[in-house]
């Protein structure tokens, strides 16, 4: 059977292994406003021909491509990787290709300077002949093009004067500037590229329960107090009706006396399900108003989105098909062992009415983002199927692209990763359990310079209301204290919960990660008074005060020649950021934290002490620290 008729050649030239892409273009790398997108490639073709390349980029509706010049990222070793960037300027999905092609003009002009170099006495008027062609097809006009061609062809005219026109700097930059792109070749697709707003990447949360503080109104009144602390996110734990059959008391128990508010994850009750607001906490305007109030702030309100029911959900009695019964007519309450939620129940996402559950969910979420709530932190996210998250998130897009969804996924870290690239725009870790220097140390380099840098974008909380970890409860004020500085300073996102800056360490039991008292199940009288909290105050501010602590893959972990000691610099550019910390809330703790040269920094140095305001001397090689629980357990330090 005969050959395929072609209308042009095949492509010669080569485009491989472009950045950034995640599963060969499957999802989307993750960037935020304002920032400029690195681009490489690796591109070549066969023979010694001269290549030029661009990145070309569309914003989401644009409807041209604009491009940047990519440059040639190694040339001195033959290497074949080329970058360029370009910055993105607004929320939604982007795209980006790459195009490349033959540089005929630079071919030509490369030929015929490497022989005049070389000087070896040959005849030079073919090579010559070829410049004419190419100078009186390019058609141009330019000042440049029309002297060369009068001294190319000018017969008077001595051999080394041609080539001194032949290889003007003017000339080639005029040929440059008007080439035809010869052998053009893109990616066989464009790529994706989400980018969200900037408080996707950085901010501060702050958690809490609102019926501890009295209601929504009570709550709202919190927020300029909360703003002036430097938290960007309000965190409410579940504000819906709570279910009465099955209810849980005090501490998990089984059995709930006659005050016992319950836990509001077992939302549903006849006052209404996911769509409601407890009577006792407020109203659907309550909500409303606090959302604007935080709006005015420049806060945003985060929901907890459980996707859950009670068994007083009038879903239960609306739409029972949603519910997986067992053949006893039973239903399967949740259930993690060895914690077990006996007032929850699952919805069953193999259903036939899937697509009305789905439908449903969707006008949940979208009814409270009219309302003004623009976070939601997901719970469990990874108990329920990744194509109905996909989906949802993407049409959530469509009508507000500014709403964020953390993940809630303490699980396999292929399940978390999946969850980040198919939509979540943050997500929990393991952080809550790397307590020592070799843990974090491998943990946060592997999401800062890993794959996961370009789309996973950890949100790193020390306690929730479900996780305190036995380093707090045994360390006491002074691993608060580290926990908090590592939270904040390693990730761009982080959070604490409200009993967090009053150092509750009291687990339900040794060996248990349960607060005893737990908020879940009780309401507490809350206050923000917590004695840790003007250390939150200006971490925050050095925060914002310093861009290199607003970014993940810049940290660069130093020698600090203790394992109790745990050192890292943050930069960018003009900001440069070491922070030390002791991980051994017992003992002082000394040591040299080495600097090395590829810091960048002058051989000597001073940096400011962020808390203390101290200034001390430091240097290229290794600086004496000592850190105390019982005086400053970190150092946080800009270099002047």
């Amino acid at each position: 059977m005969p050959a395929a008729k072609r209308t042009e050649p095949p492509r010669r030239i080569r485009i491989a292994h472009p950045a950034p892409v995640v599963d060969g273009g499957r999802y989307a790398p993750k960037r935020t406003v304002g920032d400029t997108v690195d681009v490489q490639a690796d591109i070549f073709r066969d023979g010694h021909e001269k290549l030029r390349a661009v990145v070309k980029y569309k914003a989401p509706g644009g409807r041209r491509w604009l491009e940047a010049p990519m440059t040639h990222l190694d040339p001195h070793v033959n290497g074949v990787r080329w970058g360029g960037s370009f910055t993105v300027e607004t929320t939604g999905t982007w795209q980006f290709t790459i195009e490349a092609w033959s540089d005929v003009w630079a071919t030509w002009h490369d030929e015929l300077r490497r022989k005049v170099e070389a000087n070896l006495g040959e005849d030079l008027s073919g090579e010559l002949s070829e410049g004419v062609v190419l100078l009186t097809n390019s058609g141009s006009k330019h000042p440049a093009v029309k002297e060369a061609l009068e001294t190319l062809e000018d017969p008077q005219a001595t051999p080394q004067a041609k080539y001194d026109a032949a290889l003007g700097n003017e000339l080639f930059e005029a040929m440059e500037a008007i080439q035809t792109r010869r052998g053009k070749t893109t990616l066989d697709k464009s790529l994706p590229l989400e980018v969200d707003r900037v408080k996707a990447r950085f901010g501060a949360w702050y958690e809490l329960f609102p019926r501890s503080w009295g209601g929504l109104k009570e709550t709202e009144k919190l927020i300029p107090e909360l703003a002036d602390l430097g938290f960007d996110v309000l965190y409410l734990l579940p504000i819906h009706p709570i279910g009465r059959n099955k209810r849980k008391g005090r501490n998990n128990s089984l059995i709930a006396g006659p005050d016992d508010p319950g836990s509001p994850y077992a939302i549903g009750a006849e006052e209404g399900g996911h769509d409601a607001v407890h009577p006792e906490l407020g109203t659907q305007q309550d909500v409303v108003d606090l959302c604007k109030t935080a709006h005015r702030h420049g806060m945003d309100v985060c929901f907890d989105l459980a996707l859950n029911a009670s068994a007083d959900h009038p879903w239960l009695t609306e739409h029972p098909e949603w519910f997986q019964q067992r053949p006893d007519g039973t239903l399967k309450y949740a259930e993690n062992p060895p914690k077990s939620y006996q007032d929850i129940y699952n919805f069953n996402w193999d259903t036939e009415a899937w697509e009305s559950l789905w439908q449903a969910w969707l006008d949940i979420v979208l009814h409270w983002v009219k309302a003004g709530v623009k976070f939601y932190r997901v719970d469990n996210p990874h108990t329920k199927p990744f194509p109905f998250w996909e989906w949802l998130i993407k049409e959530v897009h469509k009508v507000d692209r500014d709403v964020v969804f953390l993940a809630e996924a303490f699980t396999k870290r292929a399940v978390m990763q999946e969850l980040a690239k198919l939509g979540f725009t943050q997500s929990y870790t393991y952080f809550t359990w790397k307590n020592s220097r070799w843990e974090l140390t491998e943990y946060v380099n592997e999401l800062a310079h890993g794959e996961e840098r370009e789309y996973f974008r950890p949100n790193f909380f020390p306690v929730t209301p479900d996780i305190l970890h036995a380093y707090l409860v045994h360390g006491g004020p002074p691993a608060f204290v580290t926990r908090l500085v590592l939270a904040a300073t390693l990730s761009p996102s982080y959070g604490i919960y409200s009993g967090f800056e009053h150092f509750e360490n009291v687990p339900v039991r040794e060996g248990s990660e349960e607060y005893l008292n737990s908020e879940k199940y009780e309401i507490r009288e809350r206050a923000l008074d917590g004695p840790l909290l003007p250390m939150i105050r200006r971490m925050n501010e050095i925060r914002r005060e310093n861009p290199a602590l607003q970014h993940l893959s810049n940290v660069r972990f130093l020698d600090a020649q203790n394992d109790a000691l745990i050192a890292y610099a943050k930069q960018e550019p003009g900001n440069t950021v070491i922070v030390i910390a002791n991980v051994d809330p017992h003992h002082a703790q000394e040591g040299l934290v080495v600097i090395p040269a590829q810091l960048g920094l002058p051989p000597v140095f001073t940096v400011e002490e962020l808390f203390t305001g101290d200034h001390f001397d430091w240097r290229i090689g290794g600086n004496y620290v000592r850190l105390d629980p019982g005086g400053n357990q970190t150092h946080v330090l800009r270099v002047l």
